[in-house]
C-alpha cells in the first residue's frame, strides 16, 4: 500500500441508538444513523468501514449490515465470531473484508486475540468458505509468534495485532509492548500476511506504533466517536489521517 490506510469502526455509534431504541428500528426518531456515520467517516478520509456483528446483537443488526454493504462507497470490513449464524450471514451480506475475532458475552468489547492456534481445524474452514464467498479475511491476535504462525499456517490473508496491551501500557512498560508488535509484524510480513493493527489506539498513542513496520491498516472505533463528541466525526476521523500521515513503514 501507498499509504497507511484508516478502518473506522462504527459499532459505537449504534451503541448509542441501541441504548433507546432497541427493538425499535422502525422508529422515526431511531438515531443516530449507522448510515450518515459511515458516509460521514468515508467522507472525512476512511479507507472502510468496520463494524461488528455480535451473536448478542447488542450494537450492530443485522439490517444494518446488509444496509451498509450497500451503500457505503469505500470497503466494508465485517467482524464477527466464529459462528454457524454469522457465517452464513457473512456468506450473503460478502464484505470486502472479514476479520475474525473471540467473543465473551461479559465483555464490553472485544478483549485479546483470538486463539489461532488452539482452533486451526475450525477457522481454517471458516476461512476457506469466507475467502469462496469473496472476502479476504483477517485474525485478530495477540501479538505472539505462534498466532502468526497459525495464522499464516490455515491461509488467513491479513492478521490484525491486538494492540489493547501496547495502548494500556505503562510509560515504562510500553517499549515492551511496542517490541512484541515489532516482532510479529516482521514475521507476518514475511508469511506473506497483510499487517493490520488496532485496539485501544488514540491520536495520542500513535507516534510510539509507528515503531513498528509493515502496518497497512488501522481499525479504530472508541476514540474517534469518544473525539466526535466534541469535534464532530468527520473532524474526528481526519484528526486520525493527519497524524496516519506520517507513518513510515
Amino acid at each position: 500500500m501507498d499509504r497507511l490506510h484508516l478502518g473506522v469502526n462504527i459499532d459505537h455509534v449504534v451503541t448509542l441508538r441501541q441504548a433507546r431504541y432497541r427493538g425499535m428500528l422502525e422508529s422515526p426518531n431511531a438515531e443516530p444513523s449507522v448510515l450518515e456515520a459511515a458516509l460521514a467517516s468515508e467522507e472525512a478520509g476512511a479507507d472502510s468501514i468496520t463494524v461488528h456483528l455480535r451473536a448478542d446483537r447488542r450494537h450492530i443488526q443485522d439490517a444494518d449490515v446488509f444496509l451498509l454493504r450497500d451503500k457505503i462507497r469505500t470497503k466494508l470490513n465485517l467482524e464477527m465470531g466464529n459462528t454457524r449464524e454469522i457465517l452464513e450471514i457473512a456468506c450473503r451480506v460478502k464484505p470486502d473484508f472479514v476479520c475474525l475475532v473471540p467473543e465473551n458475552r461479559e465483555e464490553v468489547t472485544t478483549e485479546g486475540g483470538l486463539d489461532v492456534a488452539g482452533q486451526i481445524e475450525a477457522l481454517a474452514a471458516t476461512v476457506k468458505t469466507l475467502q469462496a464467498a469473496g472476502a479476504r479475511v483477517s485474525m485478530f491476535i495477540d501479538p505472539d509468534t505462534e498466532q502468526v504462525l497459525a495464522s499464516a499456517a490455515i491461509k488467513a490473508d491479513m492478521i490484525e495485532l491486538h494492540t489493547g496491551t501496547f495502548a494500556n501500557a505503562s510509560h515504562s512498560t510500553r517499549p515492551l509492548e511496542t517490541a512484541r508488535l515489532r516482532e510479529a509484524a516482521v514475521l507476518g510480513n514475511e508469511l506473506g500476511l497483510q499487517v493490520n493493527a488496532g485496539h485501544g489506539l488514540t491520536v495520542k498513542n500513535l507516534p510510539d506504533l509507528f515503531a513498528v513496520p509493515h502496518l497497512a491498516e488501522l481499525n479504530i472505533g472508541h476514540s474517534i466517536v469518544s473525539r466526535a463528541i466534541f469535534v464532530g466525526l468527520g473532524n474526528a476521523v481526519k484528526e486520525f489521517r493527519e497524524v496516519m500521515a506520517t507513518y513510515r513503514a
